[in-house]
């Protein structure tokens, strides 16, 4: 949907990032030879992650803790090391269920991790852990860009008060009946995306890094040549004041200590007290904690230079352990060891892949285990026969990069349909049916539904290897900046990067800008690269295109989740009315009807034009344009109710004002008579954006838009019925044929 034409630093903490290099798949532990997938451990509900790894770690006795720690402990005598990395991460817990089905939350921890935690999980998608060991997917609401201006204070979704958990329930008995409870854990959905030079990327990388090189270590300990026992431990409630380590410690008795987690330098004494910033270009990071012996470390910066590893040496604050005691004594030896973290806290966090694997290294130097001879890669991959509606929407094609599109609506037409498909000189699809009588007058009727979606386009390569993009289309910042992206090269292929966050988001007070121009400002891709030479050598080019990743995910019912059902549900209801035609009359005689499948509306309505002005030099400019887009819905929890009130489930919606176009209220009546004698769901209203139709009224044409209603637009959360798509698809198919 268009924006009627008014569209348009690293921050460094450190963490611990070892994985193990020889483990397949991001979240997958490879100690049985793969196949062992680790779900989100929201802080506090770890106990299902510790049930698995106790079933993957069961050869090596492991053994566990009320808390749910997990550890396995090789060898005898002394010394005692301990070797430990926390598992869980930051999210959420189901609060409040509402009479309308809507889950509230709280987070957990309770203290948000960074200013803008809560900020960036509006409008993204998330799963719900139940008691049941089900996975229910949702998403978090937000606000649809189209309905915001002129409304007088919109909500700002910058706090947790606005968040609403949407996961298609229309009531709370729906919710409790998929099995969705108080307290049940919220994480945020995570992709599949890779980024070069990353070895995770995404909310939890570092923990889910952590979680991977133990499970690695403890498979190869029993090489260790080191003298005395060693313990590798998974510590949960890491998150929670620290409260897994202060249970584990009461438990292990170490003589020396290695933590494998975020490391905080520690503030200096003195006025200020600021602390030593750390250095992006510094390499591993080792934490010295003031109260112990140095020894270890300084062991530790000897391997690395042994290793020809680069590390920094800081003094680092000690893992917190908060509580209403006083917390255990960590152990004398002890050292901190990490990388830098890349967007620390965000959906667009980066643990890099060189420092993850001199990381490794210093570890297995530290326990006397001899180098890798090898590595062990590759993935299983597999497919099923897609939906219409799911191969649309997951099919990318930012503006003027349409051809994926373009393939699945030619692929998904009826054969006689693909023979008579052509594609005009703008890349739209045009399909003309009908036969039309001479000497007879009949109404030249257009359909048109647009093929592209918002994203960004690659307008420079800049010397240290970021790319400089700017918008295709418009939304809200915050659903983009600080996530992972994918950038679609010329070859179909595509490489992984994130949307840099803007400067200063990580300063007290910093807030998203939230005016609809806010998108227009250029953006810069990280891509895992050091230099332009690198990111061309990788096939990256000026004109490439980038989006938010997305999948078809359906939610309770009928209703289900994907960025760009604007307007892949208008492409599927004209592909629905084409194949409802039949076989055996693909020429409606009498009529004249043309189905448009148009590029680049997201920037200005551009392929409809063109089509609109092509068609009024060759004399053939229609009488009417059903144009096939959005109806951008109030029927979310942050949205005024003021217009745009169309629920979703109760059918198509004759998009009777938007800021393009007013329907003539007699063609809004004789829809609904329509709708109404062929008992398909109606209704209609005003909402906001622009429409295809819009440019065709200029040569004379009626434009009267239909839609669907949507939640969400123009977000990683959009949220549709389908039963709103099948209804839309009937009433194409009988205006195509009594119109």
């Amino acid at each position: 949907m268009d924006m009627n034409s008014s569209t348009r630093t690293f921050v460094v903490s450190c963490a611990m990032a070892l994985v193990c290099g020889r483990a397949a798949g991001q979240g997958t532990l490879g100690i049985h030879g793969g196949g062992w997938t680790a779900e989100s451990a929201v802080t506090g509900h770890e106990l299902s992650l510790s049930r698995q790894l106790m079933d993957a770690l069961k050869e090596f006795h492991p053994q566990t803790d009320n808390l749910g720690n997990v550890w396995v402990t090789f060898g005898s005598g002394a010394p005692h090391r301990l070797i430990a990395a926390p598992v869980d991460e930051p999210g959420y817990v189901v609060s409040e269920i509402t009479a309308d089905g809507y889950l509230r939350v709280q987070r957990l921890p309770q203290a948000p991790p960074n200013g803008v935690f809560d900020t960036l999980n509006f409008a993204q998608p998330v799963v719900i852990y139940t008691r049941n060991g089900k996975q229910v997917p949702g998403v978090f609401g937000g606000l649809s860009v189209h309905l915001q201006p002129g409304r007088l204070n919109p909500p700002k979704m910058n706090h947790i008060e606005e968040l609403y958990i949407d996961i298609g329930a229309t009531n709370a008995q729906e919710v409790r009946a998929a099995g969705v409870d108080l307290l049940d854990a919220v994480a945020s959905w995570r992709s599949e995306v890779r980024v070069q030079g990353a070895a995770e990327v995404g909310g939890g990388a570092a923990e889910r890094a952590a979680r991977n090189a133990l499970m690695a270590l403890v498979k190869r300990t029993g090489e260790s040549k080191a003298s005395g026992t060693t313990t590798v431990a998974f510590v949960t409630q890491q998150w929670l004041g620290g409260r897994g380590l202060n249970r584990l410690l009461m438990e292990v008795n170490a003589d020396e200590m290695v933590w494998l987690a975020r490391v905080t330098p520690a503030a200096q004494e003195g006025k200020d007290g600021k602390a030593v910033e750390i250095n992006p270009a510094g390499g591993i990071v080792i934490g010295t904690v003031p109260g112990t012996d140095a020894g270890l470390a300084e062991k530790f910066k000897s391997l690395a230079t042994d290793e020809k590893i680069t590390a920094q040496t800081i003094a680092a604050a000690a893992p917190r352990i908060a509580g209403y005691t006083k917390g255990v004594t960590l152990p004398k030896q002890f050292v901190g060891l990490g990388t830098t973290l890349l967007w620390a806290v965000t959906p667009a966090e980066i643990v890099p892949i060189e420092e993850k694997e001199a990381a490794e290294l210093l570890l297995e130097a530290y326990l006397g285990i001899e180098k890798p001879t090898g590595g062990v890669g590759g993935g299983a991959g597999g497919g099923s026969e897609l939906t219409l509606i799911r191969a649309l929407a997951e099919a990318y094609g930012a503006s003027g990069h349409e051809e994926a599109v373009r393939k699945v609506v030619v692929n998904r037409l009826p054969p006689w349909a693909q023979r008579q498909v052509v594609t005009d000189v703008a890349g739209n699809l045009v399909l003309h049916v009908g036969n039309e009588k001479k000497g007879t007058k009949t109404p030249r009727i257009v359909f048109v539904a647009h093929t592209d979606e918002i994203g960004y386009e690659v307008k420079k390569i800049e010397g240290d290897g970021r790319l400089q993009v700017e918008v295709l289309g418009g939304g809200y910042p915050q659903y983009f900046l600080g996530h992972v992206v994918l950038v679609h090269k010329k070859d179909g292929t595509s490489v992984g990067g994130v949307l840099e966050l803007p400067n200063g988001w990580d300063k007290p007070g910093f807030e998203f800008p939230s005016s609809m121009r806010s998108m227009d400002d250029p953006a810069r891709v990280y891509v895992g690269t050091k230099s332009r030479e690198e990111t061309e050598k990788a096939g990256i080019a000026v004109g490439d295109f980038a989006t938010i990743p997305k999948q078809y995910r359906p939610l309770l019912g009928t209703r289900a989740n994907a960025r760009s059902f604007d307007d892949r549900v208008g492409c599927a209801a004209l592909i629905a009315a084409v194949h409802s035609l039949g076989e055996d009359t693909p020429h409606l005689e009498g009529r004249d009807v043309t189905f448009v499948w148009s590029t680049e509306e997201e920037v200005g309505l551009k392929g409809a034009a063109a089509f609109a002005e092509q068609a009024a030099k060759e004399g053939r400019t229609p009488d009417f344009v059903f144009a096939i887009d959005t109806f951008v819905s109030s029927d979310a929890p942050l949205e005024s109710k003021r217009f745009g009130d169309a629920e979703i489930g109760k059918g198509f919606v004759v998009r009777a004002v938007d800021n393009s176009n007013v329907v003539p209220l007699e063609y809004v009546d004789r829809v609904v008579a329509l709708a109404t004698k062929n008992n398909i769901p109606v209704q209609y209203g005003a909402t906001g954006g622009g429409n295809d139709g819009a440019v065709f009224t200029r040569f004379g044409s009626v434009d009267v838009a239909l839609g669907w209603p949507l939640r969400y637009s123009h977000s990683p959360a959009e949220v549709i019925d389908t039963k709103d798509m099948d209804a839309l698809g009937k009433i194409v198919a009988v205006i195509a044929r009594e119109w």
